[in-house]
């Protein structure tokens, strides 16, 4: 049975119980089902469509624009808990226009928003580079003004989740308003458009949808531009608070389950003629485990919450959310495998999964290393302290 008593916390209202027992109803039914196809690309659109045509990518793509982060830490949390390919495929919709949602227009949210909420069309978030990772400000990809009406880029982007299959990118390019970080924008970019094309399919540990892109001369109006020229490092922070702290939940789902089978095989496997439970080795695993799912959930829907009453930053308790919550999960999936013994490094087995599934967390929208800079640098200015 998982684990719901975390829902009476102050953090939710009745409508985020209500919304975790229509998510958690789907996923049990449908999740893990359509995670298995093995052809990736039709498995992450299988379970787009899935998700769209149950309602639930209206809290990822919501209708009036306003992202309620508790809902979308609920849905990850539990649709990890039952397969990881449900919980990205829900993720990469929120993520894909969640740009769109907080800086379109009208106009670009009625073209783009409707497909993607519907489980129609996939979207993804084009930021990474080849030379330019966690240090946006390296971005190299370029957009040019081609008349008065456009902007030419021209660049690649790489790491991209859905690369090759989403219907559109939001890219960031330097526009050269100013020097770094200031000189960026942000466009959203059909798939189809001339000069787009997919340089490659990345092969990674736990199998998701990833690609590097090329934008060669690629042709955008101006009225695709999200924000500003100049605004498109404000444009990926602030979705990225957002997010960040949905991908701590994201882990928070893959401890819980790797939890569960660690209580299950400590229960039920035999040694020394008596269940392996009883070994304090054993106990000491759980226990370890169960504290890093709580010390994680606090954190994560913490940030969650303080986001949704309308605080400005939540970047230094979404870096640690994150931070924790994905250094725990890595933890508790190797508890779980090494209770699992030689079952727990088996292909195919689910421990050995969520061994894989777990790993890219800690990496992706800023590694482990990153969150600990971010967090320092907070705590920095909460002590008055001006940086040298």
């Amino acid at each position: 049975m998982a684990d719901s008593d975390f829902l009476h916390w102050p953090f939710f209202e009745q409508r985020h119980r209500d919304w975790a027992a229509r998510v958690e109803a789907w996923a049990a039914e449908h999740a893990e089902a359509l995670s298995h196809d093995t052809d990736t690309d039709a498995a992450t659109i299988a379970l787009t469509r899935a998700l769209g045509e149950a309602g639930l990518l209206e809290a990822a793509v919501p209708r009036d624009g306003k992202l309620d982060v508790r809902m979308l830490c609920i849905a990850r949390d539990i649709l990890a808990r039952h397969a990881g390919l449900a919980d990205f495929a829900f993720a990469m919709a929120g993520l894909g226009t969640g740009s769109i949602s907080l800086f379109g227009s009208q106009e670009l949210k009625d073209r783009f928003l409707p497909a993607v909420r519907q489980g129609r069309s996939l979207a993804a978030f084009a930021l990474s580079e080849p030379e330019a990772g966690s240090d946006v400000a390296a971005l190299a990809t370029i957009a040019q003004p081609d008349g008065n009406d456009a902007y030419r880029l021209t660049g690649q982007k790489t790491w991209i989740s859905n690369g090759g299959i989403a219907g559109h990118y939001v890219a960031f390019a330097r526009t050269g308003e100013a020097p770094g970080a200031k000189g960026l924008s942000a466009f959203v970019v059909p798939a189809d458009a001339p000069g787009f094309s997919i340089v490659e399919r990345i092969e990674v540990t736990a199998p998701h949808p990833l690609a590097t892109l090329s934008f060669d001369g690629v042709r955008v109006p101006v009225e695709n531009m999200l924000g500003k020229p100049g605004e498109g490092f404000k444009v990926a922070m602030a979705t990225l608070d957002v997010f960040r702290a949905t991908v701590g939940a994201a882990a928070l789902g893959f401890a819980r389950r790797a939890l569960e089978l660690t209580v299950d095989r400590a229960s039920n496997r035999k040694l020394f003629g008596g269940p392996l439970f009883d070994q304090q080795m054993s106990q000491a695993a759980i226990a370890d485990s169960a504290t890093d799912v709580e010390a994680a959930a606090l954190l994560v829907y913490r940030a969650a919450w303080l986001k949704d009453q309308g605080t400005p930053r939540v970047s230094r308790e979404a870096s640690m959310a994150k931070l924790f919550a994905t250094e725990a999960a890595q933890r508790a999936a190797d508890r779980a495998v090494q209770i699992h013994g030689g079952l727990g490094v088996t292909r195919g087995h689910k421990t050995e999964e969520l061994y894989r599934e777990v790993r890219a967390l800690r990496v992706y929208e800023g590694a482990s290393e990153v969150q600990k800079i971010i967090i320092a640098r907070a705590e920095k200015d909460r002590h008055g302290q001006t940086t040298g």
